[in-house]
């Protein structure tokens, strides 16, 4: 499908349509937005909701989108911004929205923002590490990342990245004295090629991690917003976010199948249940918490 471009003064925004527009249902377009994953991570989950246009993109430095600000790091304000005019662009009023992860941080910060973009919000497994109790030692754990990413390239940041958020429950002193987990156990490269620009594994992204919401701008907005959690990682570090997100905007968080990567395709390298997780999103976008 080939790429439509939104040009603004600091990026060309490159995003998908998949189906008609206008819709011939009446039904708002669903919009799905992720970070740092670009619009390609949706393709299966798209596929799995024929019935609906859905569209798609890539954030601005990610995937096709160009930017033009001389800036390379992420912020959630920023990223809203361009999802806001995204929305104009699409001329259909108000969108509903799934929002994965780092774009579900940006899909608050876009309802806080501009409550009126989006009339149904499924926000599943924002990182707000700032709203769990651990958060000092979150901060520690994520430092732990970067260091070893700086040190010694992709492969040590990546294994690290993953032994940190497959830890279960609070960081304790257990966690911080395990040695560093060796890549080519996870099947990750140990040589370093010398690139310190990965948005998931340098400091670029940490915005979005130490982004505080707006509750009182959530729970004024007439958004319907639901906080999603993987059933099999709610124990982990981006489900418990999840959990104490919907906490703190007096919810619970609703279960959806898998993990936080539960809408994945087999072509992914880290496959969920996209069948059940479509069926899932469809009940919840339908009403049902």
């Amino acid at each position: 499908m080939n790429a439509r471009i939104l040009q603004t003064p600091e990026v060309d925004l490159a995003y998908y349509v998949h189906g008609p527009l206008p819709t011939v249902d009446g039904r708002p377009p669903l919009v799905m937005i992720g970070q740092p994953m670009d619009s390609s991570g949706f393709r299966t989950l798209a596929s799995l909701l024929p019935e609906r246009t859905v569209v798609t993109y890539d954030p601005r430095g990610l995937g096709r989108s160009a930017r033009r600000d001389g800036r390379v790091d992420h912020t959630p304000e920023t990223q809203a911004g361009d999802v806001h005019a995204l929305v104009e662009a699409l001329g259909a009023g108000s969108v509903e929205m799934f929002a994965s992860s780092g774009g579900a941080v940006t899909a608050l910060a876009l309802v806080a923002a501009h409550p009126g973009d989006v009339t149904t919000l499924v926000a599943h497994e924002p990182p707000l590490f700032t709203t769990l109790p651990d958060a000092p030692a979150v901060e520690r754990a994520s430092a732990g990342v970067r260091e070893a990413y700086l040190a010694k390239g992709w492969g040590a940041g990546m294994a690290a990245f993953v032994a940190m958020t497959s830890w279960e429950g609070e960081f304790t002193d257990d966690y911080f004295a395990r040695p560093a987990p060796d890549p080519a156990a996870f099947g990750m490269p140990t040589e370093d090629d010398g690139s310190r620009d990965d948005p998931l594994l340098s400091d670029r992204s940490a915005a979005v991690s130490g982004h505080r919401p707006d509750v009182a701008a959530l729970t004024a907005a007439p958004t319907r917003i639901v906080v999603a959690v993987g059933e099999e990682s709610r124990n982990v570090l981006t489900g418990r976010a999840a959990v104490a997100t919907a906490e703190l905007l007096g919810r619970r968080a609703t279960v959806f199948p898998s993990h936080h990567g539960g809408f994945l395709g087999a072509d992914s390298g880290y496959a969920g249940q996209p069948e059940a997780f479509a069926h899932r999103l469809r009940e919840v976008l339908a009403g049902a918490d």
